[in-house]
């Protein structure tokens, strides 16, 4: 059950207008009230002679109106809630007790405040329910609802556990932040491939893979071709954040770009996040000590505790990051590798507290800086080189997959499973292009062991899968450059 907080608005009755509409592709079917403040108050849908949507409007808006000091700016807050597709469709009775619970974790109109906001619950889909509500109490005060979006995921939680729907809600603050619909609409109408925020997401990613410091941070954004504006200490003159947009991207009948702060981007791309991450640069390693230092780490992550393994996934993070930039191996190829590290992403965000000295994140950033520099150093390597790579890269997210499911991290787990699943379809591409003889290494046992204050069982071994013996024909193109979008 994922509830969504929607923006604030303004204007009451052109909200219901929508929501007991046809939607915007006749998508809302049969759109009723399932429950609001007055549990006896008459649907505008189902009994139209006895209440108008007007009508509905200006009894939710009468608070609002009543106030004798300002008033909100906009006073309009709107949430759904959704189900997951595998879920069994609620009864409206259901979704009664979900909206009015809803409302009292946010603060809206808690349980037994005969005084609370007015809101009402509107059904106009089988698996969601949109709740609106006017930010003014009948007492003629202000609600408090700071905190109000973790506490509707809380309240979704008990919900999941209760009636066993699937869980929806990790509330680790983990999650990919997704492109909105009206930024997908917008990159539509420009012919953009992907909405701006993706393709800032990734760039900002690559660059902060590999900077030193803030300098090089900024000055590989710039490169890259973002617009990039420094945010300054007040007092001190530091720099203390940043914000980025894509060059053409505007708003407001093309006045100004639309900016995207590193937080608003992804909860690991924000300055403070980033600088976690610096690393002096290195002299340049050739790509067999690469592979070598990723299958090292990957050993030693597989024995860390909850807070270095968080800090040793964060660095293998970067680590696919930049073999996506730095792959020059056959485009399908590229392809997978690029979609494992996008699959990847959750898994190096661990919820939680996070430490940088350990052993294994320090061989994972070496090998980062060895890539960095892969056009130079893998020449000689061919095929049979970004196979080795591969290779060891999924022997590193099988040791992250087990890491996570040891913590009980229920997102990364997946997200590593899926970009094994997809790290290993490079490999066999990455052998059948090659058609070269390469050596038949043993599968690695990867054995980890709980966090001691999480208390689990020791989990089953997860073995890795070794390359398969290819024949044939001289090897292939090694790694080469690669170009950040």
């Amino acid at each position: 059950m994922m509830p969504k907080k929607a923006d604030s608005g303004d204007t009451t009755v052109d909200l219901l207008d929508y929501l007991f509409g046809p939607g915007d592709r006749d998508e809302h079917t049969d759109p009723h009230i399932v429950t609001a403040w007055d549990p006896d108050l008459p649907c505008p849908a189902r009994t139209p002679n006895r209440i108008t949507l007007s009508d509905l409007a200006l009894l939710l808006d009468a608070p609002v109106d009543a106030l004798r000091g300002p008033k909100p700016a906009e006073h309009v807050w709107h949430a759904s809630v959704r189900n997951a597709p595998t879920d069994r469709t609620l009864t409206d009775k259901e979704w009664a007790t979900v909206a009015a619970e809803m409302v009292h974790a946010a603060g809206i109109a808690p349980h037994g405040d005969e005084h609370g906001c007015r809101w009402v619950a509107v059904r106009h889909a089988p698996d969601h329910i949109h709740i609106v509500a006017t930010l003014a109490r009948q007492d003629g005060r202000h609600p408090r609802i700071r905190g109000d979006i973790p506490n509707l995921h809380t309240a979704a939680r008990g919900f999941e556990t209760a009636w066993g729907l699937e869980p929806m809600s990790p509330l680790d603050e983990t999650a990919r932040r997704a492109p909105a619909t009206g930024e997908k609409e917008k990159a539509a109408r420009r012919g953009l491939t992907e909405p701006a925020r993706e393709t800032l997401q990734r760039t900002v990613r690559q660059a902060a893979a590999l900077a030193t410091d803030d300098t090089d941070f900024l000055t590989r954004l710039r490169d890259a071709g973002l617009r990039v504006r420094e945010h300054h200490n007040a007092a001190t003159g530091a720099v203390d954040g940043y914000a980025v947009a894509l060059p053409g991207d505007r708003a407001d009948h093309g006045t100004r770009p639309v900016w995207f702060s590193g937080r608003t981007l992804a909860y690991d791309l924000s300055l403070p996040r980033i600088r976690e991450r610096y690393e002096p640069a290195i002299t340049p390693a050739d790509i067999t000590r690469a592979h070598t230092r990723i299958r090292e780490a990957a050993a030693l992550l597989a024995r860390a505790g909850r807070t270095q393994g968080a800090g040793d996934v964060a660095a293998l993070g970067d680590l696919l990051t930049v073999t996506v930039a730095a792959a020059a191996a056959p485009a399908a190829v590229r392809d997978k590798v690029r979609a494992a590290a996008a699959a990847f992403e959750q898994a190096s965000r661990a919820p939680g507290a996070r430490t940088f000295d350990g052993t294994a994140r320090t061989r994972f950033k070496a090998a980062t800086r060895a890539l960095e520099h892969a056009p130079r150093t893998a020449r000689g390597g061919g095929a049979p080189a970004v196979l080795n790579l591969l290779l060891a890269l999924v022997e590193a997210i099988e040791a992250a997959t087990a890491w996570h499911r040891a913590q009980h991290h229920r997102a990364q787990t997946t997200a590593a499973a899926r970009a094994a699943v997809l790290l290993r379809e490079a490999a066999d591409l990455t052998t059948a292009s090659a058609r070269t003889t390469v050596p038949r290494t043993s599968p690695r046992t990867v054995r980890v062991t709980p966090a001691a204050e999480r208390g689990p069982a020791p989990l089953p071994p997860v073995t890795g899968v070794p390359p398969r013996p290819p024949t044939g024909t001289p090897p292939g193109p090694g790694l080469g450059p690669g170009r950040s979008r």
